[in-house]
């Protein structure tokens, strides 16, 4: 096996807190068993809130799910559904029903996120799922991020202009800011405002992360982006699941980053972890990011995870993990999503992320080129 996988399985284990199942996760992050809730789920059928519903089941909480019914409409046939439209204003089922705590994995709109903290204030616990693209776009945050830093802003203009998710994408940084001022204010000392980077894991559509072991599964030369040592963060969906529950749980409130890791890991140490996920023959060719700028290879969509230097930031996660947060080895990110990716998603090709067959092979063999003119002059 090649250094590099080596180290990534030995750095992932130490680095992600060596935390494996789901089961395991759960478990780690209690000490006794916690006395059952009644948690209501806004969304609940699209990735991670199916991970979230799964994982509150196993540890015997009751569940109610609150959505329009048409994503995945034959999940949990077993869970009471409630039939609403929050860009409508749909929000009859919900009146007059009171539960432990509020998981709100679908507000984009803050007048949506008013509305159902107000109706939902006698509520114990509001769970507000946003993102850590509050902080900016890449190439606009600082170099270092903690829950302190300035929040991007959006004018009240703008803000009046949306109804919709398609409406808010645009503004979907500030705008998720707005929606955790909106739930803070509906109920003061009750809410947690969850911030994750990158979610990834099985059940992941986005490809943003999927791309690389696929790719790596198909073998042969690769283009790997920029500096090996580049610092990457992500958060298994399943460990962002067990944590929400935790918060729960424990009754964790407040503003928290959730993404990864205990430690750093690189670049080269992720895609080392997918080398070693497959038995294909795979081999990685690096280009510099000046070479990836020229040749017009966009980061993040292109290259997924992918970030040049002058754009990159560190997000800290202290608090989180101070809290109970816990990092399955990205080894069994890696093993899973694959697994996942072969089986569900199969042969569907890569319209979003990922470099098509045909624009891989003219860059290396491009680079190849390069260097190969560069050495010659040299002699």
């Amino acid at each position: 096996m090649p250094a590099t996988s080596r180290r990534s399985f030995l750095t992932s284990v130490a680095a992600a807190g060596a935390v494996a199942p789901l089961a395991l996760a759960a478990n780690d992050l209690r000490a006794t068993q916690p006395a059952q809730k009644k948690i209501l789920v806004l969304g609940g059928t699209a990735f991670l809130g199916p991970h979230f519903v799964r994982a509150a089941q196993a540890n015997g909480h009751t569940i109610t799910l609150f959505n329009r019914g048409k994503t995945n409409p034959g999940l949990f046939k077993d869970l009471e559904q409630l039939r609403g439209d929050r860009e409508k204003g749909e929000l009859d089922a919900l009146k007059g029903r009171q539960w432990d705590a509020v998981v709100d994995t679908s507000g984009y709109v803050p007048a949506h996120v008013e509305a159902t903290a107000t109706l939902l204030a006698a509520s114990k616990h509001y769970q507000f799922i946003s993102t850590i693209s509050v902080y900016g776009s890449f190439g606009e945050r600082p170099d270092t991020i903690d829950e302190k830093t300035e929040a991007a802003t959006v004018g009240d203009e703008d803000v009046a202009k949306v109804n919709t998710i398609r409406q808010a994408m645009p503004f979907y940084g500030p705008l998720k800011a707005r929606c955790e001022a909106a739930a803070a204010a509906a109920m003061p000392g009750k809410v947690c405002n969850i911030r994750p980077g990158l979610i990834v894991g099985p059940g992941d559509t986005s490809d943003r992360f999927t791309w690389w072991p696929m790719r790596c599964d198909r073998g042969g030369d690769m283009v790997a982006p920029g500096d090996q040592d580049g610092h990457v963060q992500f958060v298994d969906v399943r460990d962002l699941a067990a944590w929400m529950l935790h918060c729960i749980e424990q009754d964790v409130v407040g503003v928290h980053n959730v993404t990864g890791f205990h430690g750093r890991v690189s670049m080269a140490e992720m895609l080392g972890a997918c080398k070693a996920a497959t038995a294909s023959a795979v081999n990685l060719v690096w280009l510099s990011e000046e070479f990836l700028a020229e040749n017009k290879v966009s980061p993040y969509q292109q290259m997924p995870l992918w970030i040049p230097r002058e754009g990159r930031s560190v997000v800290d996660c202290t608090k989180a993990i101070a809290a109970g947060l816990r990092f399955r080895p990205i080894a069994d990110t890696v093993r899973d999503t694959l697994q996942w990716a072969k089986t569900e998603r199969g042969d569907k090709p890569f319209a979003r992320t990922g470099l098509a067959a045909d624009k891989e092979n003219e860059l290396i063999a491009k680079w190849r080129a390069l260097q190969s003119t560069a050495t010659t002059e040299k002699k």
